[in-house]
């Protein structure tokens, strides 16, 4: 009998960043960017979930088809759906970091202007 061989534990890259180390210095600081954060990767998931139920389907009616054009068809309707999904998705997730960053800046922003005409001479 042969032994199989065990791979070695890896070590982590020192180049690679801890995401957990990264998040928990994040959630202290800056509350808002972990709830935005975490809201993304919600829809995140939420979409990748729904897009691989998609796949699943168009695998079934692939398997289904009797003839090469059929098989187009039902190709043709994925690729432009799925364009259209991922695209939809794209903006979404956008969206949702413009509000995030102009909530911040008015989080932060003291509400005091300077005018150029008050400093002294």
């Amino acid at each position: 009998m042969t032994k199989k061989a065990t791979k070695p534990a890896q070590k982590p890259d020192a180049a690679t960043p801890d995401i957990s180390a990264m998040a928990a210095m994040m959630i202290p600081s800056n509350t808002a960017a972990a709830k935005v954060w975490a809201a993304m990767m919600t829809e995140a998931t939420r979409f990748l979930s729904q897009r691989l139920q998609e796949d699943i389907e168009t695998q079934k009616a692939m398997l289904n088809c009797k003839h090469p054009a059929e098989i187009m068809e039902v190709q043709s309707e994925f690729f432009r759906t799925a364009v259209e999904q991922y695209s939809g998705e794209a903006q979404k997730l956008f969206d949702m970091m413009s509000e995030a960053t102009q909530t911040t800046l008015k989080e932060k922003t003291s509400g005091q202007s300077r005018n150029y005409d008050d400093l002294p001479l």
